[in-house]
């Protein structure tokens, strides 16, 4: 097939949209070498989640923050269980709502809801940064966070602007695959079979390292990472990808989705 990325093997560690990620690169020409590595789960114990949304159905809230659209697609079905989820939806459009990117506002919109702050970069930092032009004077803040990130820094600015934060987290990570297969990516890497591995969320880079150190491929994932392209679809990946010690060779520029992603892979294969 033909195509700007013919020829080029590229590893997709992607889960929820494999397929779909997948075939947008091979459109272009890529073999897509498909490793899923995180799979998204229920919490184990609902109750507090429970909790938080009673508290959220009663108005005590102030202001909502949402870090990710599959937090806010996680505590629809919970609320709708408790049989409130009309009155849920009702309630967050009642609030002041902050996101952090384009997918708690596309989350947002399937409930017919819209944000009414987005931060200026879909990060921790950027929601900050929208949060210190707002008055949070004695209010209180629901934040839906996401897995294996406590987000202390985030939870400690709301204090330090005289508000109490109330947050929640609504699902977890699995892994999705075997070992082996994650064993058998690395080793791919390290032996040059792979041109692209293209990131899609951080958990993801920390899945390579957790098995890279049961395995005993550290130095594999080093030289791996080293040799590779690495494509991040935005900065937390990229942040992810150079704490893992490794170099990011693109990403896009802004609209940080699966889409422009393969554009700056296409991109930069045109011009190099």
């Amino acid at each position: 097939m033909g195509g700007d990325l013919a020829g080029r093997r590229v590893l997709v560690p992607e889960s929820r949209e494999l397929d779909l990620f997948a075939s947008m690169l091979e459109a272009h020409g890529a073999e897509a070498v498909r490793c899923p590595l995180i799979a998204m789960r229920d919490v184990e114990d609902p109750a507090p989640v429970e909790a938080w949304l009673r508290r959220l159905a009663e108005g005590r809230f102030d202001d909502l923050i949402l870090l990710t659209g599959e937090g806010l697609r996680r505590l629809m079905p919970i609320a709708k269980r408790m049989g409130i989820d009309g009155t849920v939806v009702e309630a967050i459009g009642r609030l002041r709502t902050v996101t952090r990117g384009p997918k708690p506002v596309r989350a947002l919109r399937e409930l017919g809801l819209s944000a009414q702050v987005t931060a200026p970069a879909p990060t921790t930092a950027g929601v900050i940064e929208a949060l210190a032009g707002l008055d949070l004077s004695g209010r209180t803040v629901g934040v839906q966070l996401y897995p294996d990130n406590p987000n202390l820094p985030l939870l400690d600015a709301i204090r330090a602007a005289d508000a109490v934060p109330d947050p929640v987290l609504p699902y977890r990570y699995a892994s999705d695959v075997e070992t082996d297969r994650v064993e058998a990516a690395i080793r791919e890497m390290a032996d040059g079979r792979i041109d692209v591995v293209a990131f899609t969320s951080s958990p993801q880079v920390r899945r390579f390292q957790d098995v890279a150190k049961a395995r005993a491929l550290e130095e594999q994932l080093r030289s791996g990472l080293s040799r590779t392209r690495i494509a991040a679809v935005g900065p937390v990946v990229a942040e992810a990808v150079e704490a893992a010690g490794a170099r990011v060779w693109v990403a896009p520029e802004s609209s940080f989705h699966m889409k422009p992603l393969v554009n700056a892979i296409r991109g930069e294969f045109r011009a190099g």
